[in-house]
């Protein structure tokens, strides 16, 4: 039994060793996931107030992104928590701006925006951070989205996706 995790823990080792990252590389990585996460956790539960797309923290995110109110702002709501983790980038209130081919990833893990495709606007009309994934869900926090997953919705909501609904995957983390 000893001999079999002793094996098991160099294989882990030779395996992260061979892809160039280094143990103290993915616990940054984890971490950085893990802040993002729960930054855009703490907005669970904002709500837009007065007319659509207004309220004080839809302005706040707007803001982040050098608009005023009256925008669509779940790109807008993705930048702002990238920049509340120190991150400059991304920093767009553009939804299909979020998934250049250089940041675009197959499989989801937790920190990373994922993108909902409109065949109607023949783009990414939507966008979300993926908090984790969970057998063939996607668990989100989603701005500008509402109860049914609208994209163009009236707060901060943690949303489950099914896998064939997400367009597109970006991974922004360094």
């Amino acid at each position: 039994m000893a001999t079999t995790r002793i094996i098991l823990g160099l294989l882990c080792c030779i395996g992260t060793l061979g892809n160039g990252m280094s143990n103290r590389h993915l616990l940054v990585q984890h971490s950085a996931q893990k802040e993002l996460v729960a930054i855009a956790i703490t907005q669970l539960g904002v709500r837009e107030t007065g007319s659509n797309n207004h309220g004080a923290h839809v302005k706040k995110y707007l803001a982040y992104t050098h608009l005023k109110e009256g925008h669509s702002w779940c790109a807008a709501f993705v930048s702002w928590v990238f920049g509340q983790a120190g991150y400059s980038q991304p920093q767009t209130a553009w939804s299909p701006a979020l998934f250049p081919k250089g940041k675009q990833v197959l499989v989801p893990h937790s920190g990373d925006v994922l993108g909902l495709y409109s065949t109607e606007k023949g783009r990414i009309v939507h966008c979300g951070l993926v908090e984790r994934t969970q057998s063939d869900w996607v668990i989100a926090i989603e701005g500008n989205t509402n109860v049914n997953g609208s994209s163009d919705g009236d707060g901060v909501y943690r949303k489950w996706r099914h896998r064939k609904t997400i367009a597109l995957y970006a991974h922004w983390l360094p």
